[in-house]
């Protein structure tokens, strides 16, 4: 095993390499691209305490770069950053999240095609996350969500996403976290599914079945500072659910 020197020093020379060109020509980048199990390799090395930090810059560093990053979300070892996030070394689980989050963030038209064409799997997967008993996870995750689902290119996954009563039923539990930063993340979300001029049948059914808890909880949901945008926001949902059948 390298000195963590060594190590060190290695990760940086790999970002240089990388960005390197030589006329138009990207060698390194090429090299990977012709070389694309060696991303594997990168992705298995957070399971080794001393080379996972190091692995985790070199894989950040690839995610600058569109083929990379749709080799690694197709890949079957993406699917270990959902264990990676759960990790008991906080380090680890902290450098895997911000891997995961470049990959689902940098190049919104690849992780768009991802997303349309692995969507069962991928929130299967990623609702773990949600539920973690530990709660950086929960909140970073949902914060990650939030972001995915209301960047413009992936339109089409929110609406199906804001259309599933399994995701609307996640979200709810979560505003009855214990922390209010997510009771407050998971507002954001909640009022898509509720402001959602389509809402599906089942959506409908739902709220109107809990009506009466999710008033009760909005009319005490305030944040520790005066918020003008967020309380317009509220008083808008709470319209809404007031406007809707009753069960």
């Amino acid at each position: 095993m390298l000195s963590w020197d060594a190590r060190k020093d290695s990760a940086q020379i790999w970002s240089v390499l990388l960005r390197q060109k030589i006329g138009s020509s990207e060698c390194c980048l090429e090299y990977l691209e012709n070389h694309l199990h060696l991303l594997d390799l990168l992705v298995i090395c957070y399971q080794s305490k001393d080379a996972a930090l190091n692995a985790g810059s070199m894989l950040r560093e690839c995610a600058r770069y569109p083929t990379l990053v749709k080799y690694l979300l197709e890949s079957s070892s993406f699917d270990l950053f959902f264990d990676y996030v759960e990790l008991p070394n906080f380090d680890i689980a902290s450098d895997s999240f911000s891997t995961l989050k470049e990959l689902l963030t940098r190049h919104e038209a690849v992780v768009s095609e991802y997303l349309s064409a692995h969507y069962v799997k991928f929130f299967g997967l990623y609702e773990r996350l949600l539920y973690s008993k530990n709660y950086v996870t929960r909140r970073l995750s949902l914060k990650l969500l939030a972001d995915i689902l209301l960047e413009k290119r992936h339109s089409n996954i929110m609406m199906q996403y804001i259309s599933e009563v399994q995701n609307l039923v996640t979200v709810m539990t979560l505003l009855k976290d214990s922390s209010k930063n997510i009771r407050i993340l998971a507002f954001h979300l909640f009022k898509v599914f509720v402001a959602n001029p389509r809402k599906p049948p089942p959506i409908v059914k739902v709220l109107s079945q809990n009506r009466g808890q999710l008033l009760s909880f909005l009319g005490e949901f305030h944040l520790d500072k005066e918020d003008e945008q967020f309380e317009e926001e509220k008083d808008i949902i709470i319209k809404e659910l007031e406007s809707l059948p009753c069960e």
